[in-house]
């Protein structure tokens, strides 16, 4: 059942309200959008309730401006609701434009999200049946696992296959290895003697075919995916690294491609709750915690990240590993699926693609700082350094591209042979705002050494 209510709105006039009830099947529907017309209305706005809000905004979304409600913020006070005064309370906050509408795609960007969710559940069921196979092995005594790296690989097949047959031992099952797997028959010999009876190789036969099964409707989906997604736009997101095909094809059945239905980056990465949860009460930061968003989208960024973290020389790899040095691997993961949840949208907005900043990126924006650092790090650890003749920092050609050269580096701390020239002054003032010090009748505590007299190129330490 729909609750339905109209206002209307005179002149120096309260607001007439108009309720009517109707069904929920097509040809209610069709009645319900006829009275509409009828009423003279121009914008509707429902709450979004499961699966139930999208017949009713396919039979209306041609003829009127559609609003979708997030019911956590349109939801009514405890103890005063019920259909009539929700859909009363939903036609007065659109009445006064107090409702945010949510991002609804287009019809292809929607079912292009069917199929890419469909396989998810797929490619879930799928590893839910190999870990099956692998529990009716373990039950058999066979520690296939153990020798083979992928016990469903070409090698692991075979060797299930001639155990379903039962008409061979573990020297003839060893001798199915293929590839550089053959030279580790002895091994798989070993691992392969077991208790095998019938009701394993009964298990081992259905299970396989369930695999098959699901593998092949995997393979259909991803050729009815390939043959209706722009390849440009998924080429273009390719270049981002670790985002694959199935990642690209992700971001455009949960985004679409076109950007303008996001204000800004900010807004696209709140929608997926990939940013930093905003809670704040009497002036105290109590949670940062992300907030809830689309889960689809936020599990491809983050399998992304993943992937972008074990890449080398790349930028994403180093932001990775500045982020997970400061607050952990899994917070670093959050916050490289945010950066490539970004750079997605430049580039689906911009047309362009992903120019690479080099794995020294951070390291470059202050080379003298990095120099610095690294050396009192030796130090620390009892490793005596000595400055030799400079030798030519080269950085990485993406890093080159991106930033001019760093100036020289600060002067190391007072060590024999790394004294400062006579002639520079021994302090120099931090920058920032002016020191308080004398103010507080302190000793001051704002001043450095001066760096030595910049040289062609930075001094290199060895060891």
């Amino acid at each position: 059942m729909l609750a339905v209510c109209v206002l209307v709105y005179g002149e120096g006039q309260e607001a007439e309200v108009r309720y009517k009830e109707f069904a929920t099947h097509q040809k209610a529907l069709t009645t319900l959008r006829n009275w509409l017309s009828s009423q003279k209305v121009t914008h509707v706005a429902m709450e979004s309730t499961g699966v139930y809000w999208k017949p009713v905004w396919y039979a209306l979304e041609k003829h009127f401006q559609l609003l979708l409600a997030n019911p956590f913020q349109v939801k009514a006070l405890p103890g005063k609701q019920t259909d009539k005064r929700d859909s009363h309370w939903l036609a007065e906050l659109l009445a006064h434009g107090l409702i945010a509408g949510s991002f609804v795609p287009p019809e292809q960007t929607r079912a292009w999200r069917d199929l890419t969710r469909y396989r998810v559940k797929l490619s879930e069921e799928m590893n839910r049946i190999q870990n099956r196979i692998h529990k009716v092995l373990e039950d058999a005594s066979i520690k296939l696992d153990t020798v083979v790296s992928h016990i469903l690989g070409g090698t692991g097949r075979s060797i299930m296959e001639g155990i379903i047959e039962g008409k061979e031992d573990a020297r003839q099952w060893a001798e199915r290895a293929q590839g550089s797997w053959r030279g580790k028959r002895a091994q798989l010999e070993l691992a392969l003697h077991g208790r095998v009876s019938e009701h394993h190789r009964f298990m081992l036969k259905e299970l396989l075919e369930d695999l098959r099964f699901v593998e092949e409707k995997i393979l259909r989906l991803d050729k009815t995916l390939s043959g209706s997604v722009d390849w440009e736009l998924v080429t273009r997101l390719c270049t981002i690294p670790g985002v694959d095909v199935i990642t690209a094809w992700t971001l455009l059945a949960e985004w679409g491609s076109d950007m303008r239905v996001f204000p800004n980056s900010k807004k696209a990465a709140s929608w997926a709750g990939l940013c930093p949860g905003n809670k704040e009460s009497g002036g105290k930061r109590l949670s940062g915690r992300t907030r809830k968003g689309n889960r689809w989208l936020r599990r491809g960024l983050c399998q992304a990240a993943w992937g972008a973290s074990r890449k080398k020389d790349c930028f994403l790899n180093a932001f990775f590993q500045r982020h997970k040095a400061k607050h952990g691997a899994q917070k670093a993961v959050i916050a490289t699926a945010h950066r490539l949840l970004l750079i997605a949208y430049c580039i689906l907005r911009d047309g362009t693609t992903y120019q690479e900043r080099g794995g020294d990126f951070y390291d470059q924006l202050n080379a003298a700082r990095t120099r610095q650092r690294l050396i009192e790090r030796l130090r620390r650890l009892g490793v005596p350094v000595t400055i030799s003749s400079p030798v030519p920092a080269v950085p990485s050609t993406a890093t080159s591209q991106a930033l001019e050269p760093a100036p020289p580096a600060q002067a190391l701390a007072s060590s024999p042979g790394n004294q400062p020239p006579a002639s520079v002054p021994a302090i120099q003032r931090k920058r920032g705002r002016p020191c308080q010090c004398a103010a507080r009748q302190i000793a001051c505590i704002h001043r450095l050494p001066l760096a030595p007299t910049p040289v062609a190129t930075p001094p290199v330490a060895t060891l």
